[in-house]
């Protein structure tokens, strides 16, 4: 059966999608991939020049490293797959300057970037609260990795799924405990018995509690194996819709790379 997808939310940082006719193992590929196999661009070096304002070059570095850049992935490569050998090239390698001077708030807008390509996802982000005559000189590198590496290149922040629930009601006396049970409020009484309607069921938490309070045996709570409810965020890098084709690009490549080894042996 060929795989299904139906959109319930879509913005340009998160979604929320059902996924149907899939395995288990492939759902939680796309999860993982979009964590940690996607590459992201991150500062990962940061020279500096001066700094008078009251945190340490250390921690000054640290904020840096955790500021989401944007990135596109058809024109940058991580510096060990870069044909330039480690010399790191443009290809795998980004400047972005910072000077600022006291007394103002240094934002994630005011770094300057070397490729126009290249900007903090989030222009608001606070850096550091400089005073009256502390001055931030600095030069930041950004590299693209993994986020198995290392969280700041993690491109995907939100990243779950669980199995559609499937709730049945045969021979229901209306007696409305499971009502009263339901901690989501989604089961009400219908002219034939409890029921759920629409897309309330997409609520469900498959607690079973509504079973449990049912004295006649009359709910059965299962899941659809073959069916997710995905719930995906991005952190800027990339619009949700590009994380997700980029995590299923991902797949395909090391299922292929797998193939061409395995025929190999």
């Amino acid at each position: 059966m060929t795989m299904e997808v139906d959109i319930l939310e879509l913005s340009e940082r998160s979604a929320k999608f059902i996924l149907s006719n899939a395995s288990a193992a492939f759902a939680n590929g796309i999860r993982r991939a979009s964590l940690s196999d996607v590459p992201t661009l991150a500062i990962d070096d940061v020279n500096i020049y001066n700094n008078t304002s009251v945190l340490f070059d250390e921690q000054l570095a640290l904020r840096l490293g955790l500021i989401p850049l944007t990135t596109d992935i058809e024109e940058f490569v991580p510096v060990e797959e870069c044909t330039c050998d480690g010399s790191e090239c443009p290809a795998c390698k980004v400047s972005l300057t910072l000077s600022a001077e006291g007394p103002r708030m240094v934002y994630s807008g005011d770094l300057v970037s070397s490729d126009e390509k290249v900007q903090a996802a989030d222009h608001n982000i606070p850096i550091i609260d400089l005073k009256e005559g502390q001055k931030v000189v600095l030069e930041a590198i950004a590299h693209m990795g993994y986020g198995y590496q290392h969280a700041k290149w993690q491109a995907g922040v939100a990243c779950g799924y669980k199995n559609m629930p499937v709730v049945k009601f045969e021979n229901c006396d209306q007696c409305g405990a499971c009502v009263d049970e339901c901690p989501k409020n989604i089961i009400h009484l219908g002219p034939n018995g409890a029921e759920i309607s629409g897309d309330d069921i997409l609520k469900c938490i498959l607690c079973k509690l509504c079973s449990s309070a049912c004295e006649i045996d009359a709910i059965t709570v299962s899941e659809d194996e073959s069916s997710f409810i995905f719930t995906m965020e991005s952190d800027g890098s990339y619009t949700v819709q590009q994380l997700i084709i980029n995590a299923g690009t991902t797949i395909r490549e090391k299922a292929s790379q797998l193939g061409q080894i395995l025929e190999s042996l």
